[in-house]
């Protein structure tokens, strides 16, 4: 999976969403392998604020990706989102 940008919660979901379904995996699937809910992801990828901390960092463990935090590149959010 390539880099990838998100400002926000929907865009950070949509990422997870894709690299779940890449990894052929369905939510109820990952869901088992870091001991959530399905309901859980489901939150999850539709970029639910309500979402732990901690739960996005089992999600993204389980996909083989990681945060990075950079300065901020000059596009707007709406120029990200043109990407999905």
């Amino acid at each position: 999976m390539s880099e990838q940008i998100a400002r926000t919660e929907k865009q950070l979901g949509a990422i997870l969403r894709r690299a779940r379904k890449q990894a052929r995996l369905s939510q109820g699937a990952l869901g088992e392998q870091i001991h959530l809910r399905q309901g859980t992801l489901s939150r999850l990828e539709a970029g639910e604020p309500a979402v732990q901390l901690r739960t996005l960092m089992e999600a993204l463990s389980a996909l083989n990706l990681e945060i990075v935090v950079r300065p901020r590149s000059q596009g707007s959010a709406s120029d990200i989102e043109n990407l999905f």
